[in-house]
């Protein structure tokens, strides 16, 4: 990415009321070859949906107080125990791309309607994204600290300490922010908490935010 991946995650906050400006053309291309390409590194069917009102103007939707959204992500895949995680990491990164390109984002889980994506057989949506340009760019929320998501110390290297800084500017289901990040030597795990929603799809996001903080050239995911 072209920007400083730290800054971009830092002003990205989640954003549910959007403005009625359309997208322009230029944005959308750039949006659905980032698509195309992270479809093809996680094996996904990621869809970008466009002058959509539908979806997020059901009673759920208001539920969850959007508005004026008519433009989302389709996070889908072919079923498989890892797709809920895949599509957190490969989704992240298409919305840091949206928030590169001056665009707001907010991940939902169930407060939206029926989506326009396209299936294929043995496929199933796993979450949906607002997209749009938003009325506001969204406000800070509470953050754990570092010791209380990972077993940091005080000699981390700098690139563990840079990955967890990321975890924690990472979107989780209502903020709950469970996950642990465990280093040994170059080595990291990552694991969901055991109660809580879109657990899996959260530890995808935030490996996702890790990945790009630590650099990946710095450490090997060691598989739980």
């Amino acid at each position: 990415m072209e920007h400083d991946i730290m800054e971009v995650m830092r002003l990205r906050r989640s954003v549910r009321q959007y403005t009625d400006r359309p997208i322009p053309a230029e944005v959308r291309e750039q949006l659905d070859a980032c698509a195309a390409k992270l479809n093809e590194r996680g094996g996904l069917h990621i869809q970008v949906i466009y002058d959509e009102p539908k979806c997020f103007s059901s009673p759920m939707a208001h539920y969850g107080k959007f508005e004026g959204c008519s433009n989302y992500i389709v996070i889908a895949g072919k079923k498989a125990p890892d797709l809920d995680e895949r599509g957190g990491f490969w989704g992240e990164r298409l919305v840091l791309k949206a928030q590169e390109l001056g665009l707001n984002t907010c991940w939902a889980a169930m407060t939206h309607g029926r989506t326009k994506a396209v299936l294929r057989d043995g496929e199933k949506e796993v979450i949906v994204i607002s997209l749009g340009y938003g009325r506001t760019q969204g406000v800070s929320r509470k953050s754990k600290t570092p010791a209380e998501v990972s077993n940091i110390t005080d000699d981390a290297p700098a690139w563990f300490r840079r990955g967890v800084e990321a975890a924690l500017m990472a979107p989780t289901a209502m903020n709950q922010q469970k996950f642990y990040f465990t280093r040994n030597g170059r080595r990291v795990s990552a694991r969901a908490g055991r109660i809580g929603t879109c657990l899996k799809i959260d530890l995808g996001i935030v490996r996702c935010h890790f990945e790009l903080g630590a650099g990946r050239e710095n450490f090997e995911w060691e598989t739980l």
